[in-house]
């Protein structure tokens, strides 16, 4: 991954985010969180500040980024997309789902679209199970989706025709 050059602003905002969390190592989950939140991705020039910041080896930072799967180090797309991979999704045919996601946007898992509109992920479970499969576009959630229907979710997105609910074609 080639290394980025932060902003002095953006550094400002890090620096920023961990002294509102008094610089606490203990802090570090919360500090990373609020960072995503506000820059979008952690990549290892952030967290090579947020190591400095809270006194912590970059080897810590980088380890918990890592673990849970809710940081990423890679820019998500403006429109994130999660297909769910637990057992019930799975079985009832999420893997075809993935697969006509991959063909219709041309990216494979952990990428996103050239145009920077779409990225696209897998989750172990969305706790939607009765949904199975289950997609995630952003907040909106997308039950007992078909291959078939991957076309018309991608086109509301490029149209600018969402809403915030759950949808269950």
């Amino acid at each position: 991954m080639p290394k980025i050059k932060l902003s002095d602003s953006t550094i400002n905002i890090i620096k920023g985010i961990c002294a509102e969390f008094q610089n606490k190592e203990s802090e570090l989950i919360n500090v990373l969180h609020k960072t995503q939140v506000k820059l979008g991705y952690l990549p290892a020039e952030v967290q090579e500040v947020i190591a400095r910041e809270l006194h912590s080896s970059v080897a810590r930072v980088y380890g918990v980024v890592t673990f849970y799967s809710f940081f990423t180090m890679i820019p998500k797309g403006e429109f994130p997309i999660s297909i769910c991979m637990g057992t019930a999704c799975y079985v009832r045919g999420a893997e075809q789902v993935l697969s006509e996601f991959k063909r219709q946007l041309k990216v494979e898992v952990g990428e996103s679209t050239s145009d920077g509109k779409f990225s696209l992920n897998c989750l172990r479970c969305v706790g939607a199970c009765g949904l199975a499969p289950v997609v995630t576009i952003g907040e909106k959630v997308y039950g007992r989706v078909a291959p078939t229907q991957v076309k018309e979710i991608i086109a509301e997105y490029r149209q600018g025709n969402i809403q915030n609910d759950v949808k269950t074609d």
